[in-house]
């Protein structure tokens, strides 16, 4: 995916170099046009077009009205932006695919999310509030979305544009002459992201200039601890807990659980019901820890809302959770 800005675009001529010597299979460049900026969008485009050709790869467009889709749904600009871009590259994925007789298994989703891109994201939900697994940032690796330069910054990926072009290979500017597109509303504070990135990242830059390779240092020793909670998890499920399509069962045994291991698996859960994009809201968690007694005993009798759609109860057999819709069918029938 390339909007035109400095760290895409960077990825754009380094993919290309990479398939140029063999090491990587037919590329293709993906831009999406949100429909926000006007004529600076257009200009980004028509970059982002220019440089696809330059290196000659296939070049697709979607553009995408996101501040229409936000009005209608009621939804947030910039996930909405997110949600379309992803949507269009899985297209442009399986479109590539077809054409180059590649598996789709075989596909790849390159992003430029840089070093920076992960210590907003910390200080971000930092702010906002997470769980111990949110600070460990993106992922390498998430099914066919793969994020090679996340121990990369983004000024390391400006100097490489820079002397890229000193060195006379092939480098697309645009009207201005510059290297790469500057998106002007990212300068405005009043945007939370741009507020992290221009007012509290060059604030603790200025404590310790190594911030970014620290705190990146950080975040992967949070991901290794996070891999290893996780497994436990699953663990913890496999030994106590019925799972089907539909519902998961917890089982007596697992109310006798350390208490970090019982949110985690919880969320892992809750998850499978709702989906990975959905947010887990803390006060869920905590109502389905409250289905058991001090003793860790299921709580006949208990029954409760959760997430909007999903019902807990409790019963000497365990602790049940499902969409409400069941819950709703299974109490007619009794």
């Amino acid at each position: 995916m390339v909007s035109g800005g400095s760290d895409s675009t960077a990825l754009a001529y380094i993919m290309a170099d990479l398939h140029a010597r063999g090491l990587v299979g037919p590329l293709a460049c993906l831009h999406v046009n949100h429909k926000l900026r006007g004529r600076d969008a257009e200009d980004d485009q028509v970059f982002v077009a220019a440089l696809a050709e330059a290196l000659d790869i296939p070049f697709f467009c979607c553009e995408v009205d996101v501040a229409l889709l936000a009005r209608e749904t009621g939804g947030n600009v910039e996930a909405i932006g997110r949600q379309e871009r992803y949507i269009a590259a899985r297209e442009a994925l399986e479109s590539l695919c077809m054409h180059a007789a590649v598996p789709i298994a075989e596909g790849r989703i390159i992003t430029a999310h840089t070093q920076d891109d992960r210590v907003e994201n910390f200080y971000m939900r930092s702010i906002k509030g997470t769980g111990p697994g949110g600070f460990r940032s993106m992922l390498y690796r998430n099914g066919p979305v793969v994020r090679p330069l996340l121990d990369v910054s983004r000024a390391g990926l400006r100097c490489y544009l820079e002397e890229r072009a000193a060195r006379g290979e092939v480098v697309v500017r645009d009207e201005q002459g510059a290297l790469w597109r500057e998106d002007a509303t990212n300068a405005h504070t009043d945007r939370f992201r741009s507020y992290v990135r221009h007012e509290i990242v060059p604030a603790a830059k200025a404590q310790n200039p190594q911030l970014l390779d620290t705190l990146c240092r950080t975040m992967n020793l949070i991901a290794d601890e996070d891999d290893f909670m996780e497994s436990l998890a699953e663990d913890a499920l496999v030994n106590n807990a019925e799972q089907a399509e539909g519902y998961t069962l917890l089982l007596p045994g697992f109310g006798m659980l350390a208490l970090p291991l019982k949110r985690r698996a919880i969320r892992s859960v809750l998850e499978s019901l709702i989906g990975s994009e959905g947010r887990i809201e803390s006060a869920a968690i905590e109502a389905v820890l409250q289905a058991f007694d001090e003793d860790g005993s299921p709580q006949s009798g208990y029954v409760v809302n959760i997430q909007g759609d999903l019902a807990v109860s409790a019963n000497k057999q365990g602790v049940l959770i499902e969409p409400m819709a069941r819950f709703r069918t299974r109490r007619k029938r009794a």
